[in-house]
């Protein structure tokens, strides 16, 4: 309870909204298990129309421009061939085809493939001219996000309705919330060859458009984003077309596709940010443990620095739990996500990444309540995709089925969470970098000759409790010398409110001196995190500012985010990557500037 009572004191929140929340985390009950859907064949949708649908809400301020930055032109795209692995029979067995009929172009008879870019692009305008969706009615409208770096159009799928007028979903202090209702987005195919997510998204999308999901329109807005790197996806391949993954992209914003991504939840500001995944089937796994892997689904919440443990708490409780219950209801194996290394002679399994530039915990830092769930495909191809479609629409379909339960809740934790990050600044402590916790777990494999399931017990690097690497003092917020234009730019893109210095001033501040670098796994065309990492030392400064300088505040709902951009010493910091050109163009502000300033577009 050390957050709510240093919140108190601050005067940022009323008992009762303190009361509510507590309440809520403790004993809300959980939602029943979402129903399997069941989709008849219907007509393939005509070719989209020469015009795109309105944008919702196309008389709000327009989103910041794209980054100046130029993408590097891609290689030729090179179809892989899709795998043809040969399934054991006695594994195949634990893996039952559904019996269900899905309406995608990749469940028709005689395919090999999967839904293509077109077919996809002809199926989300066809849906986008569907018009009422039950009493009141829920605009259906295409999001168009840019392009891939291949020039294939990067689109959403927006199912809204207007806000009530004095309702609380209208109350939100984030600048980045516009008066919505309460908003989930669904994202699909970061990585390209992953394709049960986008073909779930398909039929998710045809049950929503013709008001078939129990309701859930009712209480939330719904956010589909089916294909997030259609390059991949073209070329069956895990990055975008430079090399990119796009899902260690979400700080950097180097690709268009993760600007894409990060434009859309600027926009609608989610509460719920749900991300589609599958996970390598065999491989080093295999090798190592002497089985295959047993689940149907991996589940995992946003776990990372500098999270808001009310946050994590409704994750856990609004949404883990019903999603266990609703897989294991259907029929479907799940445990937590873990994966093992390239290294042979490591036999550790470990939860998910807790580097902030990942996209589960990146949104986690916006204060949404962020989860992921793998299904079993990665190396497959096209065998048992019924099934894994089918576990991707229970995941996607009771997610939704919380987030309309907690509709109110998740407005007044994201208020309280809000206030309570704003109120931490100049005060405390940040988290720079943290690890997961080593453990140990018993794990479920399959026996590839029997097909019986055996429990492992492993070396296990657990995520939900982390140990912290490096702290610091939290300031007030960033200074950035005028020239760090990119830098604004990729923060603005992000959602980060940035002010421009008018006047010339004198601040108290710490600047940074580099004392060195390190290596990091991978680099930045694997990653998006960076070949090496910086060292520093600070070095306490009067800093004169003049106009034209910029001022990052940690004083706004997204603090989190600018730490992990801003703080040199983070795992895909601004500065190591080159972003800022020169660490004497930033400094950390120790006081609130009382100087003039106006609010970057």
């Amino acid at each position: 309870m050390a957050g709510l009572d240093r919140l108190l004191v601050h005067g940022r929140v009323t008992m009762a909204l303190a009361a509510l929340l507590v309440g809520a985390c403790a004993s809300s009950p959980r939602p029943a298990p979402a129903p399997v859907i069941v989709v008849t064949p219907a007509p393939r949708p005509a070719p989209p129309a020469a015009s795109a649908p309105a944008r919702p809400g196309a008389d709000r301020p327009p989103p910041p421009v794209a980054i100046a930055t130029p993408v590097r032109p891609p290689p030729p795209v090179t179809i892989t061939p899709l795998p043809t692995p040969t399934v054991p029979a006695a594994v195949a067995a634990r893996f039952p085809e559904p019996q269900t009929t899905f309406a995608t172009p990749a469940f028709e008879p005689g395919r090999t493939t999967f839904t293509s870019n077109d077919e996809l692009g002809a199926i989300v305008h066809g849906l986008a001219r569907s018009a009422a969706i039950g009493e009141n009615s829920s605009e259906v409208a295409v999001i168009p996000l840019g392009a891939s770096q291949a020039g294939a159009p990067i689109e959403a799928l927006a199912y809204t309705r207007p806000v009530p007028p004095g309702s609380v979903a209208g109350t939100a202090i984030s600048a980045a919330s516009a008066p919505r209702r309460p908003t989930v987005v669904i994202l699909a195919a970061q990585h390209g060859d992953e394709p049960a997510g986008t073909e779930a998204l398909i039929v998710l999308a045809q049950e929503l458009a013709a008001g078939r999901v129990g309701g859930v329109l009712d209480r939330v807005d719904v956010v589909l984003l089916p294909r997030a790197n259609p390059d991949g996806a073209a070329a069956f391949r895990r990055e975008a077309a430079d090399g990119t993954d796009v899902n260690r992209d979400h700080l950097l914003l180097q690709t268009p596709e993760a600007r894409a991504i990060a434009e859309l939840l600027a926009s609608f500001a989610p509460l719920v940010v749900l991300d589609l995944h599958e996970y390598p089937v065999g491989g080093a796994f295999t090798a190592k443990f002497g089985g295959v892997q047993r689940f149907d689904a991996l589940l995992q919440y946003a776990t990372t620095g500098n999270l808001a443990p009310f946050v994590t708490k409704a994750a856990e409780e609004w949404f883990r739990q019903p999603l266990l219950a609703g897989l294991r209801n259907a029929g479907l194996s799940v445990d937590w996500y873990a994966t093992a290394s390239a290294d042979p002679a490591d036999r550790t399994l470990s939860m998910g990444s807790v580097a902030p530039q990942v996209g589960r915990n990146a949104s986690g830092l916006r204060n949404a309540v962020s989860l992921l769930v793998e299904t079993r495909g990665g190396g497959l191809g096209r065998v048992d995709l019924k099934r894994r479609v089918q576990t991707q629409l229970v995941a996607a379909t009771t997610v939704l089925a919380s987030a309309a339960k907690h509709a109110d809740d998740l407005t007044k934790l994201r208020q309280f969470v809000d206030r309570e990050t704003i109120a931490f600044a100049c005060q405390g402590q940040i988290v720079l970098e943290a690890a997961r916790t080593p453990s140990e777990y018993a794990y479920a494999v399959i026996d590839p000759g029997s097909g019986e399931i055996r429990r492992l017990t492993v070396n296990w690097e657990s995520a939900l409790q982390l140990r912290t690497l490096k702290s610091r003092a939290r300031p007030c917020g960033y200074w950035l010398a005028p020239e760090q234009g990119e830098a604004v730019r990729r923060l603005r893109l992000l959602g980060v409110e940035v002010q421009q210095i008018d006047e010339l001033g004198e601040l108290r501040a710490e600047g940074y001196r580099e004392t060195g670098r390190e290596a990091v796994a991978g680099g930045p065309a694997a990653n998006a995190g960076g070949a090496t990492r910086l060292k520093v030392q600070l070095q306490p400064a009067l800093l004169d500012v003049a106009a034209g300088g910029f001022y990052v505040s940690l004083e706004q709902p997204l603090a989190h985010l600018v730490v992990a951009a801003l703080e040199p010493e983070t795992p895909a910091s601004f500065a190591a990557n080159g972003v800022i050109t020169d660490l004497a163009g930033e400094a950390r502000i120790l006081v609130r500037p009382p100087i003039r300033m106006t609010p970057v577009p």
